[in-house]
């Protein structure tokens, strides 16, 4: 039986606690999970396409992510620069690894913060569900 997506390592989550913190900025995720897998990428292979396709993204989703996070911070997260006969690039821009950084630690935070409840509330609960009724 497959679980839920681990956005991290793509394993699925069969059960446990899912976290997953999400900065909103005027109705629109400024950072997720999913824009911070991004950034990572972006900053491992100074490509935003090659990037999206690293995660599985279509090259109109990556963009659209990219553009929303420039729109939503005092400044852009990503800068590219034009391709040509060796191609363009991309790279984080001072803010847009402070932001990745942050965020990062905001997860761990929220994680370190969340063991002891989590145990309590997981305590009684079942690896797999009972078959549903009827």
């Amino acid at each position: 039986m497959r679980g839920l997506p681990n956005e991290r390592s793509g394993a699925a989550i069969s059960h446990g606690l899912k976290l997953k913190a999400q900065v909103v900025s005027g109705g629109e995720f400024a950072i997720g999970p999913g824009k911070a897998d991004l950034l990572a990428a972006i900053a491992a292979t100074g490509s935003i396409s090659a990037a999206g396709r690293a995660l599985g993204l279509s090259y109109r989703r990556t963009w659209l992510m990219v553009d929303t996070m420039n729109r939503c911070w005092r400044e852009p997260l990503v800068a590219t620069a034009q391709g040509g006969s060796h191609g363009g690039g991309a790279t984080l821009t001072d803010l847009g690894g402070a932001v990745l950084k942050r965020y990062r630690d905001l997860e761990a935070a929220l994680a370190a913060a969340a063991v002891i409840p989590a145990e309590a509330l997981l305590a009684d609960l079942l690896a797999v569900p009972r078959p549903r009724k009827g």
